[in-house]
């Protein structure tokens, strides 16, 4: 039996979203239990036909239950999106300007996605609506913020009588917020001034106000359980947003993997404390670039540079183990033979859902990765495949990048 003759067996055409609902159905059934989180992976962004098929999906996922999206975009800032899909005044441009981080309010299908959640939470109970998250640390590309803005914020939240000592020099210790956004640091690592004796001074400031906050949970929690929590997201994002500034002063081969891993522990924390708060109203849907999602390390070339690290969703899936699946995706309308995109365009007519134990064993042993089709794409390799619960594979997309930066 021809490889693409295998795989048209196995694979489930995807023509619409009716079928693409009972794909998923049936995918999940055979699993043990429902997973509390259903993680779907896109292979670079800025591709309309991966949002839309989220897009899809979600409004399918609703019907079964799920109250929840969550999107790699910055945790504080996708409050903004959420109060806007739960009814709040503002005018939607606005909200995807500031609502998304890394320019993502600009992605083809975001906006679609904000007008869908709008539009089901109009007139429904709070414990009914579909709630907005982001789980991304609030860094960009290029640059990393202060941590003052966590750092205070948590501090605030505490009673004095609560407040560590070490807080009483906090705003010496921060000094300028410009010299930790300072741009010249992605390309020198002298320049930080993450490994400053006040950069570490805060690191001690950090941990004794996140201690703080937990030995107090029992007396602030029950008063304002919003409050806390948002506290809580605070604590965990100085402590991250100062290891990532230490990260960023230390040079050596490694620094690019480094960042990148501590990156994937914050976005961890984050959707881990999300699942957390939000299981008990419905599974989670989430939603970022396959390497944050897949169980497998994650590795993509950044310049002359081979990278890997452990992704978010290697993380996660460590502590929820079953109750987590991820669903990757990938498009090639260029895929030549003895790739596994190619093998995958011949069996795919628009798309098309494999699952993946039995895709890896359709496959000769010899398939490697395609090209990528847009610079930042990373094109599915076995391996990926084998961090993953199935593959959607589009056919019917041209694979253009809509400008988004």
């Amino acid at each position: 039996m021809s490889t693409a003759t295998a795989l048209r067996r196995i694979g489930r055409q995807l023509d619409d979203p009716a079928s693409l609902g009972r794909a998923v159905d049936d995918l999940l059934a055979a699993r043990a239990r429902p997973p509390a989180v259903l993680a779907l992976g896109e292979p670079t962004h800025g591709i309309e036909a991966f949002p839309l098929l989220r897009n899809e999906l979600l409004a399918h996922l609703v019907e079964r239950g799920y109250r929840s999206i969550v999107l790699e975009t910055d945790f504080f800032a996708a409050s903004v999106v959420d109060d806007y899909a739960g009814g709040a005044d503002g005018g939607i441009d606005a909200v995807l300007a500031t609502g998304f981080s890394h320019g993502f309010g600009r992605v083809p299908g975001n906006r679609e996605l904000v007008e869908q959640l709008r539009a089901h939470n109009a007139d429904r109970e709070p414990h009914d609506r579909v709630r907005f998250h982001g789980f991304d640390a609030p860094t960009e590309s290029a640059t990393a913020p202060s941590p003052r803005r966590s750092l205070f914020a948590v501090r605030d939240h505490l009673p004095a009588a609560l407040r560590p000592k070490s807080v009483r020099d906090l705003d010496a210790l921060l000094g300028d917020d410009a010299e930790w956004a300072n741009e010249a640091v992605v390309h020198d690592p002298s320049a930080s001034v993450g490994d400053s004796d006040r950069a570490r001074a805060l690191r001690v400031v950090a941990d004794d106000l996140a201690s703080a906050l937990r030995r107090a949970a029992p007396l602030l929690r029950p008063v304002d359980p919003d409050g806390y929590d948002l506290a809580a997201a605070h604590a965990r994002t100085a402590l991250g947003l100062l290891r990532y500034h230490a990260a960023m002063a230390e040079p050596g081969p490694d620094r690019l993997a480094t960042l990148l891993g501590v990156r994937a522990e914050m976005m961890a924390e984050n959707l881990l404390a999300i699942v957390a708060r939000e299981r008990r109203r419905g599974p989670v849907l989430v939603f970022a670039h396959n390497a944050h999602l897949q169980r497998a390390r994650a590795g993509m070339r950044l310049g002359e540079d081979e990278v890997s690290w452990c992704g978010a969703g290697a993380l996660v899936a460590l502590t929820l183990g079953e109750d987590y699946a991820f669903v990757a995706t990938d498009a090639n309308p260029r895929g030549v033979p003895g790739t596994l995109q190619g093998a995958l365009a011949e069996a795919t007519t628009r798309r098309a859902l494999f699952p993946a134990r039995a895709l890896l064993d359709a496959l000769p042993p010899s398939t490697t990765a395609g090209e990528p089709i847009v610079p930042g794409h990373v094109p599915l390799d076995p391996a990926g495949v084998a961090g993953a619960d199935a593959v959607v594979f589009i056919a019917d997309t041209d694979g253009r990048r809509h400008r988004y930066w």
